[in-house]
């Protein structure tokens, strides 16, 4: 199996370091990942500029990797498109280990995600996997890439929907006092919207984001509830924005008979 690994964290982060190193002793792996830190890059791809690709030889057992001057989903787009030979096409897309976690609403702004959501769109199965850990260090890795090693094979089984990506959280706590893994939903939102009004030097007012953990109650069923259970959230997500329920209504207010001929 060849696996393309990707982040938004940088492609000498602990999280893709650790996880590419774990996962060469087992499968075929690809490294293509930002050359800087691409954090709450969102969706973004890069278009009026040109993309710099480097090979850099001998990155965590490997068999070959580049760094990307642009965006996390650049890299997965320019990796399959243009820089994976044909035998390299990936067979799968993990993107992460990310440095802190992509839940709830934070989901729609990561480039964590976005890695998967990419490879997604061209019908490649694909995961995002995200530690609850804002400050980890080497170690504090590891056993996340154990989970994903042990994930891998029982998703054989497992038919990916088009249009649709796995999302991944591990608590950042030892692995003893992890209690358990759970399927989840998108739950809502994880940090409040806080800006920190300040004057520089000059005497110029600016803002610096200051959001804080959210106290509010989540429904069990979600991925923020499952993580502050000290449970492993796996949330299947779908890019498809299209509010299939809204339809019928929609029509009609504005349309008869799927007419809209009122103007």
């Amino acid at each position: 199996m060849n696996i393309l690994i990707s982040n938004d964290d940088g492609i000498y982060a602990n999280g893709i370091k650790v996880l590419a190193e774990h996962l060469s002793q087992f499968y075929d792996t690809y490294v293509i990942a930002p050359d800087s830190e691409r954090s709450a890059a969102g969706h973004s791809i890069t278009l009026n500029s040109p993309l710099r690709v480097k090979e850099i030889e001998n990155l965590y057992g490997a068999k070959r990797a580049w760094a990307v001057s642009g965006t996390p989903g650049d890299c997965v787009k320019i990796g399959v498109n243009a820089i994976l030979s044909q035998e390299e096409k990936p067979d799968l897309v993990i993107s992460g280990i990310n440095h802190g976690p992509n839940l709830g609403h934070d989901i729609i702004y990561s480039g964590t995600v976005s890695c998967a959501i990419e490879a997604a769109m061209m019908n490649i199965p694909s995961i995002a996997v995200s530690l609850n850990s804002y400050k980890p260090s080497l170690d504090d890795f590891k056993f996340s890439a154990e989970f994903i090693e042990n994930l891998i094979p029982k998703l054989d089984k497992f038919y990916f929907p088009e249009k649709s990506v796995l999302n991944v959280n591990i608590p950042g706590i030892p692995k003893e006092d992890i209690a358990g893994v759970v399927v989840t939903q998108m739950g809502g939102r994880m940090f409040t919207d806080n800006y920190e009004k300040r004057i520089d030097p000059r005497g110029k007012v600016y803002y610096w984001m200051a959001g804080k953990l959210s106290t509010e109650k989540e429904p069990i069923n979600t991925d923020i509830y499952a993580i502050r259970q000290n449970k492993i959230s796996i949330t299947p997500l779908t890019f498809n924005l299209t509010h299939t329920n809204s339809i019928n209504d929609l029509n009609d207010v504005l349309c008869k008979n799927n007419l809209c001929e009122w103007f």
